[in-house]
């Protein structure tokens, strides 16, 4: 690796050493190819206001951020969207990570996928497949997804997986809508041979904010799902490892916000934005530079997003003197600006948080009440909610 420094660019000098980067490199890079996706699940977790398909980076664009981020250092690319096979050139961004030395993981819906396909990703150098899934009964899938025929097709998106000797995890993000279905989605992920099963509690930001009535589990049927996982995890040792994310309106202290605010992860949008979480649009006062316009190494070192909530410097009191402080950081920076006004508050999912008890007396509330409509990701529809 050259210590050749980065040359100034449009926004600025940069003031370290592509060395000095790599030394404090991310472990991840979120690439969200395109806002484009068949489907319109109510949860999702890309920003309200979607990229259109005229604002996307190039193929040539995406192929230099694969490059850039294996000299920084970067270890796997998590190639997501919207849905990423909407783009038809998938492969050459898939090839190009490779070269670079990057463990790739196709984050999909599957429901554009042919195995003709697959197998061509697979010799270019996918590494991993994850497939989400909405409900193991295909009606209920169909209908949060608002895609007809979704659950059939995914079913056979991941025996085309297994069949191709890849690794494959499934994602099921759980809530109030499909939260009885938990047994059934473990005893699905064993049955089509996934390694990994991720249960996430739907996090409420984005869209699932705008669908938070719609989705939020009771306290009650949180708890039931933990011990549903606890219990799957220790009979299904050595078969399915399985990850569990509660969700932050029952938790007694808050997730640190991706592994800590620049510190671990990157995020790329589809116009080429670099942000520090995939939600970190929602707070107005964060600049966010562009890897057409500055290096994708300057921008994690210093780039004003980056910095802004790097560390615990920003911190006021509860976190600033908390011995949590450097273990969630604080939380979820857009959930506290969502929330309370202001980032830099403690995220009220925690219990030392001035806004927590008002936080949990919402939940209750909301998970009580007769279930709402959804209000379905895609263009325009958050704009005419409102």
């Amino acid at each position: 690796m050259s210590d050749t420094t980065v040359q100034e660019t449009k926004t600025g000098e940069f003031n370290a050493s592509i060395d000095e980067a790599c030394a404090r490199a991310p472990v991840g890079l979120l690439a969200e190819l395109t806002h484009r996706c068949p489907l319109q699940c109510p949860y999702c977790s890309n920003p309200v206001d979607l990229e259109r398909v005229n604002t996307e980076l190039s193929t040539e664009d995406w192929k230099s951020v694969m490059r850039q981020a294996g000299e920084l250092g970067i270890l796997q690319i998590h190639l997501s969207g919207g849905e990423p096979t909407a783009r038809r050139d998938l492969e050459e961004i898939v090839e190009e990570a490779a070269k670079a030395g990057l463990y790739t993981n196709l984050i999909t819906a599957g429901v554009l996928l042919k195995r003709e396909r697959l197998e061509k990703l697979r010799d270019l150098g996918l590494d991993h497949v994850q497939l989400s899934i909405q409900d193991v009964k295909p009606e209920n899938a169909d209908r949060i997804a608002a895609y007809k025929g979704g659950a059939a097709k995914k079913h056979e998106v991941a025996k085309w997986v297994k069949e191709l000797d890849m690794p494959l995890t499934i994602n099921a993000p759980l809530h109030r809508q499909n939260i009885d279905s938990l047994p059934d989605i473990i005893d699905y992920a064993v049955k089509v041979g996934a390694g990994r099963l991720e249960v996430a509690h739907i996090q409420y930001y984005a869209w699932a904010l705008k669908n938070r009535a719609s989705l939020m589990p009771t306290r009650e049927a949180f708890m039931k799902t933990a011990e549903i996982v606890n219990a799957a995890k220790e009979r299904l040792k050595g078969i399915l490892v399985i990850d569990f994310v509660v969700p932050d309106y029952y938790a007694k202290y808050p997730k640190p916000c991706m592994g800590g605010w620049g510190r671990g992860i990157i995020n790329v949008t589809p116009s080429g934005k670099v942000l520090p979480c995939h939600a970190a649009e929602s707070l107005p006062h964060l600049q966010f530079d562009n890897v057409r316009d500055r290096p994708l190494a300057d921008i994690w070192l210093n780039g004003q997003a980056f910095q802004m909530y790097r560390g615990t410097d920003w911190m006021k009191e509860p976190c600033k003197s908390c011995p949590r402080k450097e273990i969630d950081f604080g939380g979820c920076r857009c959930q506290a600006m969502a929330l309370t006004g202001d980032a830099a508050n403690t995220d009220p999912a925690c219990s030392l948080s001035p806004m927590h008890e008002e936080w949990a007396k919402v939940a209750h509330a909301e998970s009580h009440t007769e279930t709402p409509e959804f209000i379905y990701r895609r263009m325009g529809s958050a704009a005419s909610a409102e």
